[in-house]
């Protein structure tokens, strides 16, 4: 079930938000039978194979978990087995026909690759489960609840797409007497960020992904301008994508009293890679960061370490995001710049910051296009196109692409009919400059998430209406993939 669709908006979400405040009338522990229960279906809904796995992955993690709260002497023991388990898990269903085409590559075999459904989220769900199990380990959690456990795994808000959430933070939340009532405030303020991320996803990165499906459908016929846009215009509708479903979970969850962390905090404003990293799946970065880079010795154990830490953990995120090449050089080619952002960390401050912004957006739209193309030879192909500038035109196929059904009357309303016909891509052109002012000047929304006028309200509700006529039908998000 995606929250992008009729049955999410007008169906699951009002009986569960509804629900959920009901049984905890009741009982405190009715609501949360009622929340797991709705989880359980919100998963379920997307197939029985994806439901056995997530099944099968939450009572091997659970058993540990158990087992570890009994005992000193193995625990240690327990705990490498378990993330051993996790890992292989994640290994199978992401990497193995990876592995296996490969191994064929080098050795001239010929292993048949093997027909592997990947169940929704299990990335996801999968870090969420090594996050409850060493906080286990670290008694960060000393009784194992049933009913919280499955809660801080099966959220659903976060359950497909993050963000990342420390398991104590979300059950302290859950046990939470004070946060069992509606809370009118919250629900205003949750509307409003669902609205706009559902503005985020249907009317920009929707719009965006045409335009790049467009590009890499036509690269034979495509000139070197539009391989440039089409480099923009992914780098605009993966951050809407991804950023606008952070803002429909985060705005949900809001609605039940439950805060989730901030996932991203206007990421293209950065000033380097590595602010980048501070500012794109915030979340993501943070259990790198605690689960991977700190435990390597981070940056206590001499330069030389600190940058081979780096490049480890970018490159560990690289193979996170897929079975492909292109994403392991995204991630080593990240953690090579943001090595080399420290070796010239005093240097680039001599640098304005209109200089450093370029530097480092470029290079972000770089690898944004490395991540979406197919195969590293497609990337180095389109680069190539790219800056031999042989033809500085726009295709008219490329222009098509942001000609929207209601584009007329929208026209009409605001009087720009003579700027359409007189202005080639007219179109193209306020989806380019308005997508960049969203991204360069207004705060983040989850930091403006309790600012509520009538501004905003009635900003809020022209997103939703807007995007809810435009739901004839459901867009996958792009990191449902990963």
């Amino acid at each position: 079930m995606q929250f992008n669709s009729y049955i999410f908006l007008l169906i699951y979400l009002p009986i569960l938000v509804s629900g959920y405040f009901i049984t905890n009338k009741l009982n405190n522990t009715f609501g949360k039978i009622w929340l797991t229960i709705g989880c359980a279906v919100f998963y379920i809904y997307g197939g029985w194979a994806n439901t056995i796995i997530l099944g099968l992955s939450i009572a091997l993690n659970l058993l540990f978990a158990w087992l570890m709260t009994r005992t000193d002497k193995w625990k240690k023991w327990l705990l490498s087995t378990d993330l051993l388990a996790n890992v292989a898990l994640l290994f199978y269903y992401k990497y193995f026909n990876f592995f296996l085409s490969n191994l064929n590559t080098i050795f001239k075999t010929d292993y048949p690759s093997q027909k592997i459904l990947l169940p929704l989220g299990i990335s996801f769900f999968t870090f969420q489960q090594i996050m409850y199990i060493v906080a286990v380990y670290r008694t960060e959690i000393s009784r194992i609840n049933l009913s919280d456990y499955l809660l801080s795994i099966l959220y659903f808000p976060k359950l497909i797409m993050g963000p990342l959430m420390e398991p104590g933070a979300l059950i302290a939340q859950l046990n939470d007497s004070n946060l069992k009532k509606v809370d009118w405030d919250h629900i205003s303020h949750g509307l409003k960020l669902l609205s706009f991320g559902l503005f985020k996803k249907l009317i920009l990165a929707d719009t965006f992904a045409k335009a790049v499906s467009w590009g890499f459908t036509n690269l034979e016929s495509a000139t070197s301008m539009d391989c440039f846009l089409v480099m923009l215009f992914y780098t605009f509708e993966i951050y809407f994508d991804f950023s606008g479903y952070s803002d429909m979970a985060v705005g949900i969850s809001v609605m039940l009293n439950i805060k989730l962390p901030i996932n991203f905090d206007s990421p293209y404003k950065a000033l380097s890679i590595r602010d980048f990293w501070k500012r794109w799946h915030i979340s993501l970065t943070g259990f790198l960061t605690k689960y991977i880079y700190i435990p390597l010795g981070g940056s206590k154990k001499g330069i030389l370490r600190t940058y081979i830490n780096t490049l480890l953990v970018f490159l560990i995120s690289g193979i996170w995001h897929g079975a492909n090449w292109t994403f392991i050089l995204w991630g080593i080619l990240h953690g090579l710049l943001s090595v080399l952002d420290r070796v010239f960390e005093k240097q680039k401050k001599n640098l304005s910051e209109t200089v450093r912004w370029m530097g480092t957006f470029f290079a972000i739209n770089l690898l944004w296009l490395l991540f979406r193309s197919d195969s590293i030879t497609q990337w180095l192909t389109i680069l190539q196109k790219m800056f031999t500038f042989e033809n500085m035109a726009v295709s008219g196929g490329l222009i098509a692409t942001f000609v929207l059904p209601e584009a007329k009357f929208l026209f009409q309303l605001f009087r720009l009919e003579a700027l359409n016909t007189a202005v080639r891509g007219f179109s193209l052109l306020l989806f380019t400059l308005g997508s960049l002012g969203l991204c360069l000047i207004p705060a983040n929304n989850y930091r403006r998430l309790e600012e509520n006028n009538w501004l905003t309200m009635i900003l809020a509700a022209i997103a939703f209406v807007w995007s809810f006529l435009c739901l004839s039908s459901e867009s996958v998000f792009v990191y449902f993939n990963f």
